[in-house]
């Protein structure tokens, strides 16, 4: 018999400090600008998001929190992943980091009020469409590898009846309004860069899957796109 695992381990800890105070509240703590409503906006909607959505995951697949939590444990990476997932670590930071530092020593954009509106609704609409596909997908680790030990399948239910890869999409979506959303024409720079390493991963992750995951070949025939509905 093995000894059960903790339910909050130190890694878990530490992940909820980041994603929930940290990371979220980084714009407001650079600028120390506590009306500003882009950057309270920013903050809620990136820890409510990952409140609801690991807590409705946690309730579908009680496995979920602790597989996401072991990012470093797991042995079966994928070689590259272990760079492209640190790059996507630094670059998450970078986003609101720039957005502080530029809207507390640099100048706004300055764009018109409905800018920062429509932003809004497409940052909030993008973690929508990221936590479905947490919720939806048992299989959702924090890195690329196939999950043999927990008898990883092709998940086709929710977001991923439309698109193999939802949780990027919605991603994507909420990184891209991000520097709209906070008036900042520097903050383009670490989106674009999101972007570009999130566009290469879901390449290097769906050819991955395609030759190791049995019933993925035939899903990519199914469900055509993976990444931008339309496009690719």
């Amino acid at each position: 018999m093995t000894e059960k695992e903790p339910l909050l381990s130190f890694s878990l800890i530490l992940q909820l400090l980041l994603f929930i105070v940290i990371v979220p509240l980084l714009p407001l703590l650079i600028t120390w600008r506590w009306d500003w409503w882009q950057g309270w906006l920013f903050a809620l909607g990136m820890i409510l998001s990952f409140v609801i959505s690991r807590w409705l995951a946690a309730r579908r697949n009680p496995d979920i929190l602790a597989e996401r939590s072991k990012i470093t444990k797991h042995e079966n990476i994928e070689p590259w992943d272990k760079t492209l997932a640190t790059l996507l670590g630094v670059a998450g930071l970078l986003l609101p980091l720039v957005g502080g530092l530029d809207a507390r020593f640099g100048h706004p954009a300055g764009f018109p009020l409905w800018v920062p509106v429509v932003a809004a609704a497409l940052y909030l609409a993008g973690m929508v469409v990221a936590s479905w596909a947490l919720i939806a997908n048992r299989f959702f680790s924090g890195v690329v590898r196939i999950q043999e030990d927990r008898g990883q399948v092709v998940v086709r239910s929710g977001p991923y009846r439309w698109l193999r890869h939802p949780g990027y999409s919605g991603a994507l979506l909420s990184y891209l309004a991000t520097p709209f959303l906070l008036d900042s024409w520097w903050t383009c720079l670490p989106a674009l860069l999101l972007t570009l390493i999130m566009v290469v991963r879901t390449a290097l992750e769906d050819k991955t899957l395609q030759e190791k995951l049995p019933g993925y070949k035939d899903y990519t025939r199914e469900v055509r796109y993976r990444l931008f509905p339309g496009i690719w």
